[in-house]
């Protein structure tokens, strides 16, 4: 639920998407305004009460009841992602500002990352948007410039961020020099993504071309196609990075600011844990052993999934699936403990996990594409009513005639 400004009858509307003023920001960051949101934020905004809510601060506050619920509300979507870093519990935000920003965890990783790169160097957020990557610049640099061509978001990321100059600047006309730059490009418009680069807002080519010759660190969407961004001429890494058991984004950095030789890298914010292409891939091809081990997906999306097994004692089961087995667990992985295993179809599938008392079921799938495509209605086919909690793990293995379907019936790790 959103609330925007009807300015032609000076009421506020459940619709889909207000858009703040500076005039919103300027009431917002005054003393009058504090006191309001604080007021405002006592309500639930439940679903049985939302309307009475919204009808009485109407009485409240008039046509600044838009601006006031929406701020309130996007607090409390922040909470989860922004809570490690001080005081954003009283940050002003905009929607897709909040969508696109990161979590504080990774924006700490990226500028950990650039302070170690790129030490004594002064960072300009060519792209600063309310200041989420300023709040976690500013930690480790002593000297962070935010810039951004929309004027709402400026004025946000100033009330925000203390600590970052800010000014009003394209970034496509470089403002600054000799500074580590980085971009966040906006992928998001009309309430939907953009997933081809040459539409991101900058463009990420136009990006790449105005800082051919600067340290560059760029966030991107984490299912960008790699061989694509090659194309526009970028030769650095390419790293994705999970947190808490998602992979979050990608980040694009140029040569000088990563290892030589390194051009994709997976990092697990989780277990503190960083694969690159450096390391080595001798990974063997074998049947399942005790455990299957389903890889994070930062280490399947930047395609580093035999050097994530060489590095724990892994293999493939198949080597052109993702899925991973061992004989011991490593150390903080979920996995999957092999109780048995069986040519797949849903028959006999059925079958083993009524006799094996099953009533919920969790579903991991590679390879195999009628399951694929809808693993819930598989689920729903089966009519599980045990007591037990099982996995299957569904795959295929081998290729072309030789190629079959399994599925290995499984006892989670946790």
């Amino acid at each position: 639920m959103v609330l925007q400004r009807d300015d032609h009858r000076g009421q506020t509307l459940l619709t889909g998407g207000f858009r703040f003023t500076l005039g919103d920001v300027g009431y917002l960051s005054s003393a009058t305004g504090t006191a309001a949101l604080a007021e405002v934020a006592d309500f639930a905004f439940a679903d049985a009460t939302r309307i009475a809510d919204i009808a009485a601060l109407r009485v409240r506050f008039g046509d600044r009841t838009a601006a006031l619920v929406e701020t309130v509300l996007l607090r409390r979507r922040a909470d989860a992602k922004l809570a490690e870093f001080p005081d954003t519990a009283q940050w002003l935000f905009t929607d897709e500002a909040l969508q696109q920003a990161s979590a504080a965890s990774v924006a700490r990783h990226r500028a950990r990352r650039i302070a170690d790169a790129a030490s004594g160097s002064a960072v300009h957020d060519v792209t600063c948007s309310v200041g989420t990557e300023l709040a976690a610049l500013v930690e480790l640099h002593a000297r962070v410039l935010g810039s951004d061509l929309d004027p709402v978001r400026l004025a946000m990321a100033r009330r925000n961020v203390e600590g970052a100059a800010v000014v009003q600047a394209d970034a496509l006309a470089p403002v600054s020099r000799d500074t580590v730059v980085l971009a966040d490009p906006g992928r998001r418009g009309g309430g939907r993504r953009r997933f081809d680069p040459a539409d991101y807002q900058p463009a990420l080519d136009g990006l790449l071309d105005a800082y051919r010759d600067r340290d560059l660190v760029v966030k991107v969407a984490p299912g960008i196609d790699f061989e694509k961004v090659g194309l526009l001429g970028f030769h650095g890494e390419i790293e994705v990075t999970s947190w808490r058991a998602s992979v979050r984004e990608a980040c694009l950095w140029s040569p000088g600011l990563t290892e030589p030789g390194v051009r994709r890298r997976a990092t697990i914010l989780d277990r503190n844990e960083q694969i690159t292409d450096a390391d080595p891939p001798d990974c063997d091809v074998r049947p399942a052993g005790r455990w299957i081990i389903d890889p994070d997906g930062a280490v399947v999306r930047a395609g580093l999934v035999r050097h994530y097994g060489a590095r724990h004692g892994l293999w493939q089961l198949d080597p052109d699936i993702a899925y991973l087995s061992g004989d011991d667990l490593p150390e903080g992985v979920r996995g999957f403990e092999v109780l048995e295993m069986l040519p797949y179809s849903e028959k006999r599938l059925r079958q083993v996990l009524v006799a094996r008392d099953c009533g919920t079921l969790e579903i991991l799938v590679r390879g195999v594409r009628d399951v694929q495509a809808d693993p819930d209605a598989l689920r729903r086919r089966l009519r599980l009513r045990g007591a037990a909690a099982l996995s299957v793990v569904i795959t295929r293995i081998g290729t072309g005639a030789a190629a079959r379907a399994i599925a290995f019936i499984c006892r989670p790790s946790r």
